[in-house]
Formats: C-alpha cells, sequence, structure tokens
C-alpha cells in the first residue's frame, strides 16, 4: 500500500481512516494527468488534533491540553515501460508543528515547527516481465520510503516523533507526536518477489535518521505462503549498526542482534473470523529476549450494525526491544492503549496484555468502537510497577471523501502512583484523556 496512488472511495474510508491519520500507509492523491500508460498526481494530507489528559506522566503536576498537526504534500507517480514493466515514485514534504502545553508524557513542550521531506522513491514492478513469478512479480524500490513487514509487530514505519522535551530538543522530529507526521525511513533498498499469493518473499536495507532510534540500520528479509486461508511467513532481521552519540546502552544491543519470527493472519477458512499470532526472537549481546501475540476475532455479519468482537493476549519479555513496530491498521495496533502507548507505558517491553476489541457499523461511514486493555508488568523488581487497565472510546466518521473525524475518550486506571512505583502524577486515579483529530486527504 505504501506506493499506491489512488485515492479509496468512501465506502473503504473507514477500514483506513487510522491508516490516514498516521500518513504511513495510504497516499492520498489528485489525480493531474492520466492516459493509458502515464500517472501524475498531486498527493495532500491534512491532519489536525486537539489532546487532552488530566493526568501527566512526566513529573509534572496538574494535566495537559495541546494540539497538533501537519501537511504533506507533493507529488506521485508511474510510468508504464512498454513490455518491460512500470516505473513509479514518489516525492513528498511534511511540514508538522505542536501546540500548547505539549504532550502528557513530556515528549513535546508546544514550541516545534519543522518542515522536511518525507517520502523520496523509485521503484519498477515486472508486470508480466517473468510469467513464472505472476504480474508484478519483481517490485524493487529504493528511497525514502516505509518498510512494513506483516502487521508491523517487528517493524512498521520509523516513529517516534519526538520533540523539544528529551535531552533538550536534541531528538527533536517536528513534534505532532500523537499523530506522527514522519514515517518513511531515510534510506532504504526493498526486493519483493512472487506478488501476494502463493510462495513470496521480499529482501531489505534500512537505516533510520530517527535520533530517538539511535539512527539504527538493519537488514533482512521475509518468506511468506499465502492461500485462500490466510498467510503464513517467516522473517529475520539483523541488526548493522547504531549511531552511538544518540544511543542508549539497551539502543545499542541493536548492533549485531538477530531476530527471527513465525507469523501467521487470515480466516483461517472460516468465514468472518480473523486469526493472527507472531512469535518472535532476539537474540543480542545481553540474552535472548521473546515476544509473542495470539489473537481471534469473529464479525457476525448477519447483525444488524456487523458487530465485531476481538481478543489478543501479547507479552513481551522484561528486555525486549519493541524496534520499529506502530501503528499499522487502526486503533490498538501496535501502540496498545491511548494512554498507555503514547504516555504512560509499558512501551512493549516486559509486560503482558489482555486486550478485548469491540466495534460496529451503524452507517456504511460510520464506525463505532471500544477497546478495553488489561496491562500487567511481569517483573516488578527493578522497573516501574504500570499494573493498569485503560478502555478506550472512539468513533470514526468519514464526513466525505475529504473529511475524516475521529473523537476518542479514554480511560486509564494504573495501580501505582509516582509516589508508590508507578509515574502517574497526582495519585492513581482515573485519568481521562480525550482528543478530536480530522484528517483531509485528497
Amino acid at each position: 500500500m505504501a506506493h499506491s496512488t489512488r485515492r479509496p472511495p468512501l465506502a473503504q474510508a473507514i477500514g483506513l481512516s487510522l491508516a490516514l491519520l498516521s500518513a504511513s500507509q495510504i497516499s492520498c492523491a489528485y489525480e493531474l494527468y492520466a492516459d493509458d500508460d502515464t500517472h501524475l498526481n498531486a498527493d495532500f494530507l491534512a491532519v489536525y488534533g486537539w489532546m487532552n489528559s488530566r493526568k501527566n506522566y512526566d513529573g509534572t503536576p496538574g494535566g495537559s491540553s495541546w494540539r497538533e498537526g501537519f501537511i504533506k504534500y507533493g507529488f506521485s507517480g508511474d510510468q508504464r515501460l512498454g513490455d518491460s514493466g512500470t516505473l513509479y515514485g514518489a516525492f513528498n514534504l511534511v511540514s508538522s508543528g505542536t501546540w500548547g502545553d505539549g504532550d502528557a508524557a513530556g515528549n513535546t513542550d508546544g514550541r516545534e515547527r519543522t518542515t522536511k521531506i518525507e517520502d523520496a522513491y523509485l521503484g519498477w514492478r515486472s508486470g508480466d516481465l517473468f510469467p513464472l513469478l505472476g504480474t508484478d512479480g519483481v517490485d524493487a524500490s529504493f528511497g525514502r520510503q516505509v518498510i512494513t513487514l506483516g502487521s508491523g509487530f517487528l517493524l512498521n514505519d520509523d516513529g517516534p516523533n519526538l520533540g523539544n522535551g528529551p535531552a533538550d530538543g536534541a531528538l527533536d522530529r517536528g513534534g505532532a507526536y500523537y499523530i506522527a507526521a514522519r514515517h518513511a525511513f531515510d534510506r532504504t533498498a526493498l526486493l519483493k518477489l512472487g506478488g501476494q499469493d502463493g510462495l513470496h518473499g521480499s529482501a531489505f536495507w534500512l537505516k533510520s535518521d530517527n535520533r530517538a532510534q539511535a539512527e539504527t540500520s538493519l537488514a533482512g528479509g521475509t518468506l511468506d505462503y499465502s492461500g485462500k486461508a490466510g498467510t503464513l511467513g517467516l522473517t529475520y532481521i539483523h541488526g548493522l549498526g547504531v549511531t552511538d552519540q544518540w544511543a542508549s546502552d539497551f539502543q545499542q544491543q541493536r548492533d549485531g542482534m538477530d531476530i527471527y519470527s513465525l507469523r501467521g493472519e487470515g480466516d483461517g477458512g472460516i468465514e468472518n473470523a480473523s486469526f493472527a499470532f507472531e512469535y518472535a526472537w532476539q537474540d543480542k549481546d545481553a540474552g535472548a529476549e521473546k515476544a509473542w501475540y495470539a489473537e481471534a476475532g469473529y464479525t457476525f455479519a448477519d447483525i444488524a450494525w456487523s458487530p465485531k468482537i476481538t481478543y489478543r493476549y501479547s507479552r513481551y519479555s522484561e528486555g525486549w526491544d519493541s524496534l520499529f513496530n506502530g501503528f499499522s491498521t487502526g486503533y490498538g495496533t501496535w501502540f496498545q492503549g491511548e494512554v498507555a502507548s503514547n504516555y504512560a507505558g509499558p512501551f512493549n517491553s516486559n509486560t503482558g496484555i489482555h486486550h478485548v476489541g469491540f466495534k460496529v457499523t451503524p452507517l456504511e461511514n460510520l464506525t463505532l468502537g471500544a477497546l478495553y486493555f488489561d496491562f500487567n508488568t511481569l517483573k516488578k523488581s527493578d522497573a516501574l510497577n504500570l499494573d493498569a487497565h485503560e478502555l478506550d472510546l472512539y468513533a470514526e466518521w468519514a464526513v466525505t471523501d475529504h473529511l475524516i473525524i475521529s473523537p476518542l475518550i479514554g480511560l486509564y486506571q494504573p495501580k501505582k502512583d509516582e509516589s508508590n512505583g508507578g509515574n502517574q502524577v497526582g495519585g492513581n486515579g482515573t485519568n481521562v484523556y480525550s482528543q478530536l483529530t480530522v484528517a483531509v486527504p485528497f
């Protein structure tokens, strides 16, 4: 989806709205020119959000009220090369900012303003040049772009987007911390073989320019088999290095680290069902770490509003490095809990998480949902006790093709506060978190 140049119709907009808000998976384009062989698009996406948290998690009393926004703009297109496939590419800038108090974890202070290049890549798809590999069975691209593996459990994009808060502003990436204005890796090379069905795979190399990620470089590959019941896949990633100036002792372990995972996703041949899992192993100098999840869901398609219920359990060992996981398919993946994942923690390390999701679709362009999370800190002796419960209530409303509105309320109840082993300031009472995000795609 990272290279799509087609704007989704309204009927699909709800399913894509959270990806639009993160701007990492969908290209929003206005067609400037098109014929049988050539397409040129003007890309435009604006996202703005109002956020309020009655509690803070950075040691400061009171709450925080702030605003975030970004505009992504530029060009994308493709050119058919006769029987020799298709050349495609994009060039986009992002202008972002944060206003007000800054976020509840102190990652931003409200003074961030930055314009930078986001996407700048070229690619080639093979068309029918290699019949044994299928249509577009070879897809090679390089440059500044997003790379996502599977569901994004290990590798989704190059977040986070910190501001002036940490390290006296040395990690500032332009703010817009929650709505995550920037996702592309600075330098990449990606080769996909075999299309989307049957046996297919990929090989990649990437280099981050995100100081919060220690400017990590990685290489790896995937091998997948996709059939009617779903996809089963293997992933391997090798850490090639970090920039010592920005790397913590924990991030230094990425240099030479090997990561292996087995994953699966599909309906298992059961209509209206969905299943997913991944088991991952990190081999690094400090020792082996493991993380895994298992998820099952079912949509009651014959009932009014087509309710869907999902249960997932995920577990991350004490020294697990969450790498570049992120917001892949909507609220709750892989930022689990809007308060917990963005401000309070845990941040997908040293925790076990029970999650129950429920959503209904009363209108084609309106989805209502509820997400419940139960966080359990695995080893409490050497770390913050981040045991907590969180309930998030949200709506996704595609008003038109060019306007998506998503309000959300989060109720976060930690077991501990900053006075007795936790990090919520002002007691362990329920924090009421609210936000309204508006996306304008073209």
